[in-house]
């Protein structure tokens, strides 16, 4: 096969013999500077390049991997950043390359107006596909990969190079020798006064990078190790810095224990905390301070493996109104006895108790909550739920799913891998098989949300490409494409009647159309920022809207004027949903909550408690009985609406739910997940 060079090529492999691109014309190279054969894409560089596998016809057919710049606007400030940073990437590689845990520079070159690098190929996993694919880290391997790291950050720093680009994707761990690897120095800087006086571009990845870096665009070696320590946190937690940078910034640094599955030993907590100091100043300042904390204690202090260190973690409890000191006293001392009672694992059972606990508490301070005690609705009890399927087909994240009318098919968006190519597709299920039907293709970038139109004829899918593509759900062929956003898209919602569409995006905007002719009626503004969720009341009258900003919009949907702001979320508001009455808007947002609100007063009704981790997706079922949530903390929840008492959590999925549904008929659940599987439980009342 033979690789086309365009880096806009879609479909870049041709067959051997062959003289132009059989997919955009491009003229093919069999061999870079009559040497390197390329041989696949390994990644886009952002519109100015690509990556590629190739191999070295001097070397044997060793493998390689070459990076290209493409600059598209001629004498650009943009294109001249790009080439500067990549001539600075292709010095660094020559001064760093001598460490056995840096890829050596192979050549560097122009050729046909673009420039290439040519490095080692280090033959393994980055550590993000490495945390897909395992779903968790242990402390003791937290430790060994700080005590690999630190060392190649020594080396570095010692040379006065600041990488400035430390997250998992950028450490590879070698299969021959299982040694990490730290690479793409694209971002490198040398560092000198010059640079530390000087404010510069910002630049690094948002959640990984510190303060200093990327409101100044300063960096010192404390820079890289706030990126070990966001590295570190990531692998332990699964949770994404840069989706919590997003909603709340630099906010979860203060909170990162929160996140944790247990808790830490005391010295390796420690360290991991002082890594993640928002001020500079109290951060570590060089790797020599780590490895004077980390190295002696950990061979001291670590506990036998399968022992506990019977040392209470500093992770802390919520808050419990004063008022409660009986409720207070149970849960210390339930903490007590579950501490001495079951070693390791009593963390995870103090937990259950401290959230249900709090979970009762809120209902009881709920407002409208006395009407439902006197009331006596009934409880809701589920006989059996099971876990009936579990699909997997997408190669990354399943980021959204939806299910038919009819109950026979589940839609969902994700990554698929086509002959080492990234494609952003939709696929198509038989619920009742888990069988895959098809396989959709369209957009260039990743597929955030689907929804299918309440006759069951059309699919809708919005993606980062800012665009919506409009699809015939039967024929699986797509009908248009519509564009007006200049951002992506995150929320999709259809009115009952099958002929309105409503889009949000992160261009701060609401967009109705027409969705029979594609046509756009008119665009909602009055969010400060991201639209990430939209949902029709039943009437087609009430559109709901939630936002980054930290409101949900009442908008009346036909005529297209604000109706309230409710602005009741402390925290960024990640999802909303309209009961199948129309009466109830259920929100949750990043403090780890669901409101239940009176969509016709704007009133709270309740709050439910019990997560630990953010609330992703809410629906309802059929019946308007039953509210479930998904969220990063792995589970699913499933709450009586009538009384907001929690009736059962689904614990199966290994990493962040996405996106979880009800069939029409109220017997299946459905939930997507970043750990790339589809579930499908069985409900039975």
């Amino acid at each position: 096969m033979i690789c086309c060079l365009n880096p806009d090529c879609l479909n870049p492999l041709n067959s051997n013999g062959k003289k132009f691109c059989q997919s955009c014309s491009t003229p093919l190279v069999s061999l870079l500077r009559n040497r390197f054969r390329v041989i696949r894409v390994l990644s886009d560089e952002g519109g100015f390049g690509r990556t590629y596998l190739s191999e070295d016809v001097d070397k044997l057919n060793e493998r390689c991997v070459i990076k290209q710049l493409a600059p598209k606007f001629q004498g650009t400030w943009s294109q001249k950043k790009a080439m500067e940073l990549f001539a600075e990437e292709a010095q660094r590689l020559q001064e760093l390359g001598e460490h056995p845990q840096i890829p050596a520079l192979l050549a560097y070159f122009e050729q046909d107006g673009c420039l290439y690098l040519v490095q080692q190929f280090i033959n393994g996993e980055n550590l993000l596909k490495e945390l897909q694919q395992r779903k968790a880290y242990s402390a003791r391997e937290i430790e060994s990969i700080l005590l690999d790291l630190l060392p190649i950050l020594k080396f570095i720093h010692d040379r006065k190079v600041i990488h400035r680009d430390i997250k998992p994707e950028n450490i590879i761990r070698n299969k021959s020798d299982g040694r990490l690897n730290l690479i793409d120095f694209g971002s490198s800087k040398q560092f000198t006064a010059k640079v530390q006086q000087k404010n510069g571009t910002s630049i690094g990845s948002h959640g990984y990078s510190p303060l200093e870096q990327i409101r100044d665009g300063k960096a010192f070696p404390a820079s890289d190790l706030f990126g070990l320590g966001a590295t570190c946190f990531h692998l332990l937690t699964g949770s994404s810095p840069f989706e919590l940078w997003m909603e709340s910034g630099y906010a979860w640094v203060s909170n990162w224990r929160e996140y944790l599955r247990s808790p830490l030993n005391p010295e390796l907590d420690f360290v991991i905390d002082k890594l993640l100091k928002k001020d500079i100043q109290e951060r570590y300042q060089s790797v020599d301070e780590v490895l004077r904390d980390l190295t002696p204690k950990q061979l001291l202090a670590l506990p036998p493996a399968g022992k506990s260190s019977g040392k209470i973690p500093p992770t802390k409890a919520p808050y419990l109104a004063k008022s409660y000191p009986l409720l207070r006293t149970l849960i210390l001392v339930s903490a007590f006895i579950l501490l001495f009672g079951f070693g390791e694992s009593w963390y995870k059972h103090f937990r259950r108790i401290q959230t249900s606990l709090s979970s009762r508490l809120s209902q009881y301070n709920s407002p409208g909550n006395n009407d439902a005690v006197l009331g006596q609705p009934p409880k809701i009890t589920l006989g059996k739920v099971s876990l009936a399927n579990t699909l997997q087909g997408h190669e990354n994240s399943v980021l959204s799913i939806a299910i038919s009318p009819d109950g026979k098919t589940i839609v969902s968006s994700g990554d698929d891998v086509y002959d080492g190519l990234r494609l952003h597709t939709i696929k198509l299920w038989n619920l009742a098989t888990g069988k895959e039907i098809s396989t959709l293709k369209g957009h260039s970038d990743l597929v955030n949300v689907v929804v299918i139109s309440p006759d069951g004829k059309i699919l809708v899918s919005a993606s980062d490409d800012n665009t919506i593509k409009i699809w015939n759900l039967t024929t699986r062929k797509q009908i248009r494409t519509l564009t007006g956003h200049s951002d992506s898209v995150h929320a999709l919602a259809i009115s009952a009647d099958s002929e309105t569409l409503v889009t949000g995006s992160d261009d701060n905007t609401i967009k109705i159309w027409n969705l029979k002719t594609g046509e756009e009626i008119r665009t909602l503004t009055g969010h400060r920022f991201w639209v990430r969720s939209v949902a029709i009341s039943p009437n087609a009258v009430i559109l709901a809207s939630g936002s980054f900003d930290k409101t949900i919009k009442i908008w009346n949907l036909t005529k297209g004027y604000p109706i309230r702001t409710l602005e009741g979320n402390s925290q960024t508001v990640t999802t909303v949903a309209i009961s199948p009455d129309g009466k109830t808007l259920a929100s949750a947002n990043r403090n780890r909550t669901i409101k239940l609100w009176n969509l016709a007063t704007g009133k709270e009704i309740r709050t439910l408690v019990g997560h630990v981790n953010t609330v992703t997706s809410v629906a309802f079922s059929a019946d308007g009985k039953i509210l479930a949530s998904g969220s990063r903390d792995r589970t699913i929840k499933l709450w009586n609406l009538a009384t907001g008492e929690e009736i059962l959590t689904l614990a199966g999925h290994t990493n962040t739910v996405t996106s979880v549904s009800f069939s029409p008929d109220g017997q299946n659940l459905v939930s997507g997940s970043e750990d790339n599987t589809i579930k499908i439980w069985r409900l039975f009342q």
